[in-house]
């Protein structure tokens, strides 16, 4: 994030620098991480959605509860849980909770803030976000079956599909359940898996996470995501509707993502030069003087790295536009 200001504007202007200047410079810088960091919700794997399939229309207590029931069955430890919410999508859910039986305290802070406080719902944080990404599903009009049986891993093939999917779709399998992840046996819901790639009209094979791993000769296997593979010839099933437009809210774990910051090398020769780090996000300002144009050019800077660790960890709570 780069700015510049006069020396004019230092001596006379700017006494409340740090506020007016470098405030809004951090905000910036952050807001592009959190979109960085945002765009790895399309790897979540597990989805809460009518009973249609279409997205909800404004989540309510159901949807959210829902979603810490999809974290527990992926073996989500219970506590610290936080939800990510666009803003319109809080607005509507303190409104849709409104009546339900809580806390005084609680409801009063929601009703003079405009905004969902935890812990509420098996929720301990929550959290509002401009950056919530707004998701729109592919625009298929059927899909096709899969193609060959005892299939597992990563990618699926299938009989030529009937219209495209995008990354970040989530899709079932018939015949396809969810495993508990520890005594590996059924729990009679289907295994949802998310696209992890644009997928075109007429291809034959889908790119999915998390992979197929089955039991084997019908004996539990490490890491099993399902109680059995597709069958040949079995329905593919988007669980939303077809160019359906949602915000991509989401109830996650803490582990389910990280994010690594590195101390950037502190120059020397320059005006001014700072590095400070904040729960442990690290942040460089390096700044210099122009001579020619009576310039201070100032940049920060912050070198990091992001990883969807365990995205079985988050589940998308959609709100329909």
């Amino acid at each position: 994030m780069d700015l510049q200001y006069s020396s004019q504007d230092l001596t006379l202007s700017l006494q409340d620098y740090s506020e007016r200047i470098l405030a809004p410079a951090v905000n910036n810088l952050a807001a592009v991480v959190a979109s960085n960091v945002m765009s790895g919700a399309e790897s979540i794997c597990n989805y809460v959605s009518k009973l249609n399939g279409s997205a909800v229309d404004t989540p309510t207590a159901n949807e959210w509860l829902l979603a810490g029931a999809y974290l527990d069955q992926n073996s989500a430890p219970r506590g610290r849980r936080r939800a990510i919410l666009d803003p319109l999508t809080q607005a509507r859910t303190v409104s849709s909770l409104a009546g339900l039986f809580n806390p005084t305290g609680t409801v009063s802070k929601q009703f003079t803030s405009g905004e969902m406080m935890g812990p509420a719902l098996g929720i301990e944080q929550w959290a509002m976000d401009q950056t919530v990404l707004k998701h729109t599903t592919g625009a298929y009009s059927t899909l096709g079956t899969v193609s060959g049986a005892s299939q597992t891993g990563s990618t699926i093939t299938t009989s030529a599909l009937a219209g495209p999917l995008k990354k970040g779709d989530i899709i079932t399998f018939a015949g396809v359940n969810a495993v508990n992840r520890l005594t590996k046996s059924s729990v009679g819901q289907l295994r949802q898996f998310v696209v992890t790639a644009d997928v075109a009209t007429s291809a034959t094979s889908i790119p999915i996470y998390p992979a197929l791993i089955p039991a084997s000769a019908g004996n539990p296997v490490q890491y099993q995501t399902v109680d059995a593979s597709p069958a040949n010839g079995a329905a593919i099933t988007v669980v939303s509707q077809a160019s359906e437009v949602y915000r991509k809210n989401f109830v996650l774990r803490p582990e389910a993502v990280t994010l690594a910051t590195a101390d950037l090398v502190m120059p020397k020769g320059v005006h001014d030069a700072a590095r400070e780090s904040y729960d442990g996000i690290s942040m460089r300002m390096v700044s210099q003087y122009n001579v020619s144009t009576d310039q201070f050019i100032t940049r920060l800077d912050i070198l990091y790295g992001w990883q969807w660790v365990r995205p079985e960890w988050a589940c998308v709570v959609a709100d329909k536009l």
